[in-house]
């Protein structure tokens, strides 16, 4: 268990300044040599002086001191050896020995041992005598079972991060979580305030739920803005009933103020949810068409992380859901994508990406880095239309369904299921792809140009959000995980822009959506895509979707 072994490297040199209760610090050695500075604040948990480390220590350097939460697991462990060196590590249980009870609590030590504050409650379980207010000397003892990964223990407490609004569909859990907001203004502006409850984070349980960011860096960089507005100095040692102010221009649509356009357009688009029907179809999904999207592929891997890789695994998914439908339904069922070295078929081990890929225009378009990865995204929506305009010569426009799959990489804190849907007001009235963006394919003729009227776009947003909501209740039934917050989307925000993506906004099937199967920052969602049942089991909640939403 080499993460419980003491690190020779991390003995304190001593202890440069103590003003008690205020801050405690120490200098610590490198483990090339050098030396650097680790604080213990009050309520603010522990700084380290960032410039002074190596790389292998940092996950971000933002800043001439970074929290503990930014540091790798090898750069936590020499802070925490350097902050309590009389500490006792075994393969059984670390022994913590109270140093500075001023400044320490049940709830630091838990966030830094165990991996967050909310597990507190755990923590003196594991010490029944020890009284909440720490005294000097005292030792609290984090089994290994407690102790995070990241320091060689097993992880496998979890915070119980459900909440009531869980059970919700999409405009009964928004509409609960804006009711818990509350509307002021101060010198720095206006904004909307948010006690935040147990199990819940700042990562997820505000930046994610109240504002559109969900990338890595963007949540890390608004939930430090916004602690630093609400007068927090660290964000993974808050507590309960703590008031958060968000900053009223970083809101999303539906939670933005009374009398906004952007709140107008949201209840629009709710109101026309209700009020829309979609075209009925029998058990066998007869006289349906449907146009499958597997994102990326060939050079492109797209997301990566955890011994992951996005374009494999959700083709997999794919190409499942392309056999259930073909075997179980009379729909008539098209793909995107094909790798040629593999076929339409499915696999129960992916071990490496598989280097070829072609979109299956005529000819196929093969994504082998020859031309701008662009291409390939629109070629995806360009042959959607054509073979969509192709069922309508004789079939109901209303009973096509395009579906792209996806498996995204957000702030590892997230994890499960997210559908994004065409957003009505990011939606072009018209569009019409240029040669730049364009390769000589038969269907750019048709395809390649689209025009909506402001009546569609608002219907194609409300059945992609019905869909959605089919979707993530047929995941629900079969304990497939879906994100814990919003959802359904209708606009990403990345590198400070908001769109829609491309494959479903100038696409003209009636309904569709961009479904990111999974997070592959996120161990756990990574440890399931990974599994050939779950990719099964998810392939046979998508099409059950569909045949609820056909028959609803």
């Amino acid at each position: 268990m080499g993460g419980l072994k003491a690190l020779a490297f991390a003995a304190v040199a001593g202890i440069v300044a103590q003003a008690a209760p205020a801050t405690a610090e120490v200098k610590a050695r490198l483990p090339k040599g050098g030396s650097a500075r680790i604080r213990l604040a009050f309520r603010q948990g522990v700084q380290v002086e960032a410039t002074r480390l190596p790389r292998k220590f940092l996950t971000v350097r933002s800043g001439p001191w970074a929290s503990y939460f930014d540091l790798t697991p090898e750069g936590r462990l020499w802070a925490l050896h350097a902050l309590f060196p009389e500490d006792r590590w075994t393969t059984t249980e670390v022994r913590h020995k109270v140093r500075w009870p001023e400044l320490e609590s049940v709830w630091l030590m838990s966030a830094l041992f165990v991996g967050h504050g909310q597990h507190y409650d755990k923590l003196q379980a594991a010490n029944p005598a020890r009284p909440e207010k720490l005294r000097l000397g005292d030792v609290w003892v984090i089994p290994r079972t407690l102790l995070a990964r990241e320091l060689g223990g097993r992880g496998q407490a979890k915070v119980d991060r459900s909440q009531p609004e869980d059970g919700l569909d999409d405009e009964a859990r928004v509409a609960a979580y804006r009711a818990l907001l509350t509307f002021g203004e101060d010198r720095q502006g206006k904004f909307a305030a948010y006690h935040l409850r147990k199990g819940e984070a700042l990562y997820t349980a505000v930046v994610m739920r109240y504002t559109d960011q969900v990338d890595p860096k963007g949540v890390n960089d608004l939930a430090l803005a916004i602690a630093r507005r609400s007068g927090i100095e660290e964000v993974r040692a808050i507590q309960p009933g703590q008031v958060i102010k968000i900053p009223q221009e970083l809101l999303a649509d539906p939670f933005q103020a009374e009398g906004s356009v952007a709140l107008a357009e949201e209840r629009e688009v709710r109101a026309e949810v209700r009020r829309t029907t979609v075209a009925e179809a029998g058990p066998r999904l007869k006289g349906i068409r449907i146009v499958l999207d597997a994102g990326h592929g060939g050079v492109d891997k797209g997301a990566a992380a955890n011994g992951a890789w996005e374009s494999d695994f959700v083709y997999d998914i794919a190409m499942r859901v392309r056999r259930l439908l073909e075997q179980d339904t009379e729909a008539v069922v098209s793909s995107t994508i094909r790798y040629p070295s593999i076929g339409f078929k499915v696999r129960e081990s992916i071990t490496r990406p598989t280097s070829d890929a072609e979109i299956l225009t005529t000819p196929p378009f093969a994504n082998d880095g020859e031309s701008p990865n662009a291409v390939s995204v629109h070629l995806r929506w360009v042959l959607a239309n054509d073979l969509f305009a192709g069922f309508c010569r004789t079939g109901d426009a209303r009973k096509t369904l395009f579906i792209s799959f996806h498996a995204d990489s957000l702030h590892p804190s997230a994890r499960g299921t997210m559908v994004y849907v065409p957003g009505a007001s990011g939606v072009p009235s018209s569009f019409a792809l240029g040669d730049r963006r364009a390769a000589r394919v038969k269907e750019m003729k048709v395809g390649s140009r689209v025009a909506f009227s402001a009546r569609e776009r608002l219907q194609s947003e409300a059945r992609s959000r019905l869909f959605a909501e089919a979707l993530l209740k047929a995941l629900g039934l079969d304990d497939l995980p879906v994100h814990g917050n919003r959802p359904i989307r209708n606009v990403i925000q990345r590198s400070g822009k908001s769109f829609v993506p491309a494959v479903i906004r100038y696409n003209a099937a009636a309904t569709k959506v961009l479904v990111e199967v999974a997070n592959l920052t996120n161990e756990d969602d990574v440890e399931n895509l990974k599994d050939p049942a779950f990719r099964e089991r998810y392939a046979e909640a998508v099409v059950n979707a569909v045949k609820a939403f056909y028959r609803s």
